[in-house]
């Protein structure tokens, strides 16, 4: 190589971006709320638990307990599971078992634990044109829902709801689409909030329609039941340890101790007439098939 080649070839390696350079910045991740003022910080990834203030009291209580800050990030599973994946979080209480039971099998997470459940409810218009009130199962009623081309909220987030939707047309044998389908990619209260609106079916959650409820008077619950809709919650973590990795570790403790069980089984019904969770024993029971 002569002197011209050789300046030249090691002004491309110079002016070059290096991978790193290439790789995009990751967005600022802003918390939604930080309970406690510790200097040992748990930074948890969850969906509807916050938004409906269960977190907030278990938190708090650990908080005091532990001289620490809890620092909740809203997600929904799917992409709480990414914020574990890229250590953002230190931990995240997930609904979508097939996604947890995956990340566990691949190797990059565990510490997965049942803590407690709802059930998933298909609410609707109290008309029911697609008439999913007499469907045998949640798969019927959903081809009941398509056959009709009735209105239909979708998350279309990757959140465990999500999942779980997408797990039903799967068996249904359905590959969802028309203008019948309106996608939200928003939480749950807000989709809640959209079908109620537009007088369509939804996948909820109980606990949030249970809150959310007195301000839906669009919307009841046309089908439940059965073991396709039952919800159950799970704790993971990072087999590679993160500085909160021992944090998580005591509150999976404290979200299984007599005191945290017993307010799962009672949450919510001194507001609503009713409680919102099953405790870990009563889930385990109705979802024995994932323990």
């Amino acid at each position: 190589m002569n002197r011209r080649s050789a300046l030249s070839a090691l002004a491309c390696l110079v002016l070059a971006p290096s991978a790193r350079a290439q790789t995009p910045p990751q967005p600022e991740l802003r918390p939604t709320a930080t309970w406690g003022s510790g200097p040992n910080q748990l930074r948890i990834a969850t969906g509807s638990p916050g938004e409906l203030g269960l977190l907030e009291a278990i938190s708090t209580d650990f908080a005091r307990r532990n001289d620490a800050s809890v620092v909740w990030f809203r997600a929904g599973s799917g992409q709480a599971m990414t914020l574990l994946r890229e250590r953002r979080v230190d931990m995240i209480l997930a609904h979508a078992p097939p996604a947890e039971r995956r990340a566990v099998a691949e190797g990059w997470a565990t510490g997965r634990q049942l803590i407690g459940s709802n059930e998933f409810w298909i609410v609707g218009p109290a008309n029911d044109p697609a008439r999913i009130a007499e469907a045998r199962d949640a798969v019927d009623a959903f081809r009941r829902i398509e056959a009709a081309k009735a209105k239909k909220v979708t998350r279309a987030d990757n959140s465990g709801t999500h999942q779980k939707e997408m797990e039903i047309w799967r068996l249904a044998g359905i590959e969802p689409r028309g203008d019948w389908l309106i996608p939200t990619r928003d939480f749950m209260t807000a989709s809640l909030r959209r079908a109620d609106a537009e007088e369509a079916y939804f996948l909820t959650d109980s606990s949030t329609f249970v809150a959310e409820r007195a301000g839906l008077p669009r919307l009841k619950v046309l089908f439940r039941g059965g073991q396709v809709l039952m919800n159950p919650y799970h704790t993971l973590w990072l087999k590679d340890p993160t500085p909160g990795t021992p944090f998580a570790e005591r509150f999976l403790a404290h979200l299984m101790s007599e005191d945290i069980q017993n307010m799962l089984r009672v949450y919510g019904k001194d507001l609503y007439g009713e409680a919102m969770y099953n405790d870990a024993r009563v889930s385990r029971e109705r979802w024995p098939l994932d323990q």
